[in-house]
């Protein structure tokens, strides 16, 4: 088992038989539900976490979990599912992965890790297919912060552990965010280490995941108060090899100016210092919102940048 480079160097052994994937016919591996390449026209996002998504769960975890109660689950998981938002859906199917899934947190996230299809390798043209890993971010949040979920056992370390993994399938912007409230010393330690990690979606979840108004997420109030604390992250990533990183960083840039514009134009007068192309890029697009508003500081930076 792969485990994330940095703070975390060992995890718990499962109490329960797994079995790994391997190379096998369809009928043997992890898949993901069918979905749209992007948002259409009368579709509701709700169905992307259908009955399909729910079947291949359970098939998914019935190939690492022999013990696992597919049946069962689908029916726990589709009880009153119709009438939820997609994020209600991503809560209610944790909930039911809850009551099915080993007792043991440590468990059920080693059965849900070893369910997963393999890492994203490419950052553009992802689809909706990833929202099928919705709920089990969802899981980690909601069940990875109580001690008394765990037996009493950190459950830190095992669920920075899980959401390395499902932030290179999906992303763990969602989940990570209650640790950051919970833990923000911790968290932002890991995120800190992380900056460095190889692969771009690791390296995105540093500044997606900390942006104190990310939309459709809990905001973080502490870093709405006070953002400083995570400008670290932004400086390491500032001039990432990888646009998809680089676009987080400015829309986190962004959710600074709304609350403290004088500090993030400070800091994008600080970067216009021997910039590259890519890094002008980044400030142009960090203060378009107040540029369009006519904010003097925000038409300066995007001058410069050109």
């Amino acid at each position: 088992m792969l485990l994330p480079p940095g703070r975390l160097t060992s995890v718990p052994e499962p109490d329960i038989p797994l079995r790994m994937p391997t190379k096998r016919p369809t009928s043997r591996t992890p898949r993901l539900p069918t979905a749209p390449r992007s948002i259409q026209k009368g579709l509701s996002l709700a169905n992307l976490l259908d009955r399909e998504a729910i079947e291949c769960l359970a098939h998914n975890i019935s190939l690492v979990h022999p013990a696992f109660e597919g049946k069962a689950f689908q029916h726990t998981a589709l009880n009153g599912l119709k009438p939820l938002s997609i994020l209600q859906r991503g809560h209610h199917l944790a909930r039911a992965l809850r009551e099915h899934l080993p007792k043991r947190y440590e468990d059920a996230i080693h059965v849900l890790v070893q369910s997963l299809t393999p890492p994203l390798t490419g950052t553009e043209d992802l689809g909706l297919g990833v929202f099928f890993y919705l709920p089990h971010v969802s899981f980690v949040a909601t069940y990875g912060l109580d001690p008394t979920d765990t037996e009493g056992h950190d459950p830190f370390e095992i669920s920075m552990f899980a959401q390395y993994e499902l932030t290179r399938r999906f992303s763990a912007e969602f989940s990570i965010r209650p640790f950051l409230i919970r833990w923000p010393e911790r968290t932002l330690a890991q995120l800190i280490e992380w900056t460095k990690d190889r692969d771009p979606h690791v390296r995105r979840l540093c500044s997606e995941g900390t942006r104190p108004r990310l939309p459709w997420a809990m905001r973080i109030p502490a870093f709405i108060k006070d953002p400083r604390p995570v400008l670290p992250i932004l400086e390491a990533l500032k001039d990432d090899p990888d646009l998809y990183v680089r676009r987080s960083v400015a829309n986190h840039l962004g959710d600074i100016a709304k609350d403290h514009p004088r500090l993030a134009f400070e800091l994008c007068e600080r970067w216009l210092e021997d910039a590259s192309k890519e890094r002008k890029w980044l400030l142009r697009h960090a203060v378009r919102h107040p540029a369009k508003k006519g904010v003097k500081a925000a038409l300066r930076i995007r001058r410069l940048a050109k």
